[in-house]
């Protein structure tokens, strides 16, 4: 691994650590509004959803421009970023 690689899998989880938070926030809020657990579950991921998919889609676009441009470094931070997104 170099620096680069290992930034763009620190990043990665950051933005897994992001996603779950928005999960559970959108949890929370559908459980004040007093429906049942699994429908507050259902209810969260639905809302959460577009938003996560939206910045994993944009930051891998990001990872293309940096790859197709950019020096090896920047090229190892773009596979390793893009690769941990999907998986994510």
């Amino acid at each position: 691994f170099t620096l680069a690689g290992l930034a763009g899998i620190v990043l990665m989880l950051g933005m897994a650590v992001d996603a779950n938070v928005l999960i559970y926030e959108r949890l929370r809020e559908e459980r004040e509004r007093g429906a049942a657990l699994a429908a507050a579950l259902r209810a969260g991921y639905d809302r959460a959803f577009p938003t996560i998919i939206d910045t994993h889609l944009s930051s891998i676009f990001t990872c293309i421009v940096l790859f197709t441009f950019g020096n090896d470094n920047l090229k190892g931070f773009a596979v390793s970023l893009t690769l941990g997104l999907v998986i994510s």
